[in-house]
Order: structure tokens, then C-alpha cells, then sequence
């Protein structure tokens, strides 16, 4: 697949904005797992009111890996953050599966970038069990099976039984990245999940989310400001603007895997990508 065809660019400019036209967007949303319209965030600091996001509307269906990719400061987080329902919108609507989403759910578990997401007073094993029995999700053995298979996932069976102080920082982030996977949520919310860890390690957490998605295929969204990364763990992608953060353009980004680095139709979308999130405007389709 040629650079061109592979580099769908859609700009917002061509959505649907006029009265009469909302019906039919509407109903086109009704099929999405998450559907966002209008979304506005801004929070509050001792100065001021910062608006981090602005008027952001996307759909994301069952089995995506949708993306959110755009600059430090563009709202991304913020964004899954009100996915997840820990931020209530200042202005439009945030969906799942028809209804409103309102606070925090088991529906939609995060990974976040920090690393003492753990409680200190648990094992790995416990740490991953915990919110599967909390959430009533299995009783205890299927709980303590399931924790082993993801802990293993992300390479630290050897490390089931000690405690988060024992850990490096990467470490511990790969304990929250695989108490997340077990609960295998409607919808999985990653804020850059695997920023913190080395090179390759990063590059094997990302193979092996691609294979969990390709066993299970549960729905992710997840957010980095890794151009390469969105392409190889996306199959849309949105770009934000700078802050505050508005939809640039939807990018679909599924001719694109792990085997298609260093080709020069991976370069060159990586290039045009880089092009759409700093340049001023952009209007029309790219194809």
C-alpha cells in the first residue's frame, strides 16, 4: 500500500456542524462503544482558567485502537481523564454504549504515565488480584490465575511474590499496566503506558498489547506524543492542535504494524503527521 493510500486525512472542517445535518451524525454515533461531542475541558489554578481542550468530538468503535496524538500541552490526558470520569466537562457530552459516561467505572480502567499507581502493602500478585475481586469480576482462583498469565505477559513472574518498594519505577509500571489488562475493561485507557520504560522493553509491551488485542479484541484508547508509537499501536489516530486542544484530523493508520519500521512509506507518514500537528491550518483530504 502506497504512503498516499495508507495516510487517510480527514479535517474537521468537513464534519457535519449545520442544524439540520446533526440528526444524521447523531445516529451515525449510536454505533459507536464511545462516542464524544463537543467536549470542552478546563481546569482551574490559582491564576486562572486554563481551557485544555476545546469542542472535541470523535467516535471510537468496538475493537479500535484509537489514538490521541498531539504536543505536550494539548489536552490529551485531560481528554482520558474525562473518558475515564475523573473530569466533569465543561461543555458537551461524553457516551459509552448509548449512556452517558459519569465518573469512574470498571467499565473503563486507566494506566497512567506515574509509577506509584501500587499499593505499597501488596505483592505484584496481589496488586493485579485486587481490583478483580474488588469488582466481584472472578472469585479468588480465577482471579489469582488470570493475574499470573498477565503478570507473566509483561515479564515479571519471577517478581509475583515481592512488594512495589522492591521494584524499579519500570517495573511498577508494568505491574499497573497488567492489573489493567486482567480486568479486560470495555474500554482500556492508556496515557502513555510505556513512556518511562527503556527502549526494549518498550518495543516488547507494545508487541505484546498488539497480541493481546489480536486474542481478546477489546477496545483501547490511548494517548502519546510519539508519532512512531501512534502508527504502530494505532489504527486511527487523532491529532490535537496545540492548547488548547482541538481535532486537527483523523488519520487511519492500519496499514501500519511493527514490521513496517524504517520503510520509507512509514517515513514518510511519520514526516506528514509531524507536518499536520505544527503547521498553523489545515483544511480539505489528504489521500
Amino acid at each position: 500500500m502506497s504512503a498516499s493510500a495508507a495516510l487517510r486525512i480527514q479535517s474537521p472542517a468537513a464534519w457535519p456542524v449545520r442544524e439540520k445535518e446533526r440528526t444524521a451524525a447523531e445516529a451515525a454515533s449510536l454505533a459507536a462503544l464511545l462516542s464524544i461531542r463537543g467536549l470542552t475541558l478546563e481546569y482551574r489554578t490559582p491564576e486562572r482558567v486554563v481551557r485544555a481542550t476545546h469542542r472535541v468530538s470523535i467516535d471510537v468503535f468496538r475493537g479500535d485502537r484509537f489514538v490521541l496524538l498531539g504536543p505536550s500541552g494539548c489536552g490529551k490526558s485531560t481528554l482520558l481523564k474525562a473518558v475515564a470520569g475523573f473530569i466533569e466537562p465543561t461543555e458537551g457530552a461524553i457516551h459509552l454504549e448509548g449512556r452517558p459516561a459519569r465518573g469512574p467505572g470498571p467499565d473503563r480502567v486507566v494506566v497512567f504515565q506515574e509509577f506509584d499507581q501500587l499499593p505499597p502493602w501488596k505483592t505484584v500478585t496481589e496488586n493485579v488480584v485486587f481490583p478483580l475481586l474488588a469488582s466481584r469480576t472472578l472469585k479468588r482462583r480465577e482471579a489469582e490465575e488470570r493475574a499470573a498469565h498477565y503478570i507473566d505477559k509483561v515479564g515479571l513472574s519471577q517478581f509475583a511474590k515481592v512488594y512495589p518498594h522492591e521494584l524499579s519505577g519500570g517495573m511498577k509500571q508494568r505491574v499497573a499496566i497488567a492489573r489493567a489488562l486482567a480486568m479486560q475493561p470495555r474500554i482500556l485507557l492508556m496515557d502513555e503506558p510505556f513512556a518511562a520504560l527503556d527502549a526494549l522493553t518498550r518495543r516488547k509491551m507494545q508487541e505484546e498489547l498488539l497480541a493481546l488485542w489480536e486474542d481478546v479484541g477489546f477496545t483501547l484508547l490511548f494517548v502519546t506524543h510519539s508519532i512512531e508509537e501512534a502508527l504502530l499501536v494505532g489504527n486511527r489516530i487523532a491529532l490535537l492542535s496545540p492548547h488548547p486542544g482541538r481535532i486537527r484530523a483523523e488519520i487511519n493508520s492500519h496499514a501500519w504494524d511493527l514490521g513496517s519500521l524504517g520503510c520509507a512509506g512509514f517515513q514518510t507518514a511519520s514526516a506528514r503527521i509531524h507536518a499536520l500537528l505544527f503547521e498553523q491550518e489545515h483544511t480539505g483530504t489528504v489521500q
